[in-house]
């Protein structure tokens, strides 16, 4: 078969495959156009989920007649000149509009600001219909109709109208985050009009339009250079996260993109902190030489390439993990809100409560329970604190101290420890409930990470060798590993084929169940092992060894190792979170509390 040059509208149409994928592809193409015309002003609006209609309309610097002519053609563009090597703008490519314009019916009227008058040019499936004179306000209207009807194989693969929709919405707020100082209006007889005042330099204003207005109470500022390279932005403190990661934006340059390096560095950066299915909510600008970072990589240019993507990795995680550190261990604002939902004024029918009441064993959310019950010794951040006994009041004294001043600390004074597993504090303004177990297990493991970056952890020797049966491979994994666990102060030999001998236990962690521990390391070193996958994930081990050494649910303390508690926490990175991502502690303000009484 001979080889012939293809038609001009049979390729557009092939490009607006690549390009136009659904109705949300153009919305972004024709929103990117508006802003690089140094619009102020962008108003949305659809019907049918864009399919039937999309128009786009924008008070930007506007096109002239010849403008208009050569903006529906391909490669045509007033954005690059002779090189992709300084990229400044959204859109740089010239294939948007001709590529609309071969698959559905394009209508674009504009007129310049210094111009009298406006001119108007179509196209219809490919075809340039006409160029004439029409009248219209200085900037650009772009008026798509019946997406897809010269390739009705396309609208096959479309989602439903509602599913449509809600993509040009999401479409519309990352270009709202990326530019706070443009006022978007998405409106049309498919949606509920939707609109982002512009906010100005106020990025976070503009944040809370988009992310709801809880956002701007949990989040903690980024501001962070490596070599040439700058972040900033915004990160959710850990306790403040969603079920997907559609609340994850990320800007390169002040683009908008959906970029696999990026989000796998804020999964990087909160690892340990938030729980599983669950994910962080954050706000991230990279800002670097357009001419490190390669933006022609896809069509739809959502994807990008770094020129150093380990530097920019780094940069995300190291920037992440210190501002958690120095602020990320406050209890998300929502917590206190879910917990006043929780509550209902008056009696409730037993009928609606658990049958048999709350109790740690039954607990859903129960921690791990080693079989040697609550006969651990004191943990080390209580040492020099006498034994835990079921008596809560102080003991008797010839002059009973003063209780402890709630305003001293962050996290106030403890007053009470109830069903053995919360500890309640009061505040200067209000009181914070505590879960003992899960705030220990943070504390923990915290000192065996920071032990692991100076030395080898101290360890006590076990006076007769605990001895557990697993699995043979098993045990050939754990043996592999034998160096990494003794860092750890997990020092373990082999026993047999398939038994594994327990010699030493890391000593911060007390009295251990060493049988459920050796199970559950070898189930997590089966899952991800790899030549060097322990010594990568010595922390993760470190946290499952936490779990099993810190204070347990139904142990009772005195008010001097509650109050050691507290104050611990209140020194400690990320205690606002256990090792698998948990709040450690609601704060009810009380002004909250008024509420549920109708004081306010």
């Amino acid at each position: 078969m001979a080889i012939r040059q293809l038609s001009e509208t049979l390729i557009n149409q092939i490009a607006a495959g690549e390009v136009i994928e659904r109705p949300a592809s153009a919305a972004k193409e024709l929103i990117e156009n508006a802003l690089d015309a140094g619009a102020t002003r962008i108003e949305i609006a659809t019907a049918g989920g864009g399919k039937a209609l999309l128009r786009v309309s924008d008070n930007g610097s506007g096109m002239d007649a010849a403008d208009l002519e050569l903006a529906v053609r391909r490669h045509c563009t007033s954005k690059i000149s002779e090189t992709l090597e300084d990229i400044r703008t959204l859109g740089f490519r010239g294939e948007a509009l001709p590529s609309i314009g071969s698959v559905a019916r394009l209508s674009i009227a504009s007129r310049r600001r210094d111009s009298a008058g406006g001119n108007e040019i179509a196209v219809n499936g490919g075809k340039i219909m006409h160029l004439r004179p029409a009248a219209s306000n200085p900037g650009t209207i772009v008026e798509v109709r019946d997406l897809f009807f010269a390739t009705p194989a396309r609208l096959k693969f479309l989602k439903t109208e509602k599913a449509e929709a809600g993509a040009i919405t999401e479409i519309v707020k990352r270009m709202a985050i990326a530019f706070p100082a443009v006022r978007f209006v998405l409106s049309g007889s498919d949606r509920t009009t939707l609109e982002f005042p512009a906010t100005g330099d106020d990025h976070l204003a503009r944040m809370a339009q988009v992310l709801g207005k809880e956002f701007r109470d949990n989040a903690i500022a980024l501001d962070a250079m490596r070599e040439e390279v700058s972040l900033t932005g915004f990160a959710g403190v850990p306790t403040f996260n969603r079920g997907n990661s559609a609340h994850q934006y990320a800007f390169v340059n002040g683009r908008p993109v959906q970029d696999k390096l990026i989000l796998s560095a804020i999964r990087g950066a909160y690892a340990e902190t938030i729980p599983s299915g669950r994910f962080p909510v954050a706000v991230l600008s990279i800002t670097l030489d357009p001419a490190l970072v390669d933006v022609n990589v896809h069509p739809a240019k959502s994807d990008v390439r770094f020129r150093d993507p380990g530097l920019v990795r780094g940069l995300i995680v190291g920037a992440v993990r210190e501002a958690l550190a120095r602020d990320g261990s406050r209890a998300a604002t929502t917590g206190a809100s879910d917990m006043l939902r929780a509550f209902r004024p008056g009696f409730q029918p037993s009928a609606e409560r658990p049958r048999g009441g709350w109790s740690a064993e039954t607990s859903p959310f129960r921690p791990y329970q080693p079989a040697t019950g609550f006969a651990e010794r004191p943990q080390a951040s209580f040492d020099g604190l006498s034994m835990p006994t079921a008596r809560a009041e102080p003991q008797p004294s010839p002059e009973p101290a003063a209780p402890e001043a709630p305003a001293r600390y962050p996290l106030g004074a403890a007053r009470a420890q109830i069903h053995a597993n919360y500890i309640v504090a009061q505040t200067e303004d209000g009181l914070v409930i505590v879960d003992q177990h899960a705030a220990h297990e943070r504390l923990v493991f915290e000192a065996m990470r920071k032990a692991l970056h100076s030395k080898r952890l101290a360890s006590q020797v076990l006076l007769i060798p605990e001895i557990v049966d697993i699995p043979e491979e098993d045990c050939e994994r754990l043996m592999q590993h034998a160096a990494e666990l003794a860092e750890l102060g997990l020092a373990i030999e082999r026993f047999g084929p398939g038994a594994i001998a327990v010699r030493e236990t890391p000593a911060m962690l007390g009295e251990v169940d060493a049988h459920g521990l050796i199970r559950q390391l070898a189930d997590e070193i089966a899952e991800w092992d790899t030549a060097s996958g322990l010594s990568a994930k010595l922390e993760y081990v470190a946290a499952t060894m936490a779990c099993h050494g810190s204070v347990r649910s139904g142990r009772r303390l005195r008010p001097e190792e509650m109050n050691a508690l507290l104050r611990e926490m209140e020194v400690t990175p990320g205690s606002g979170q256990c090792n698998h991502g948990r709040p450690t502690y609601i704060e009810l303000k009380l002004s909250d509390i008024e509420r549920l009484f109708g004081r306010s």
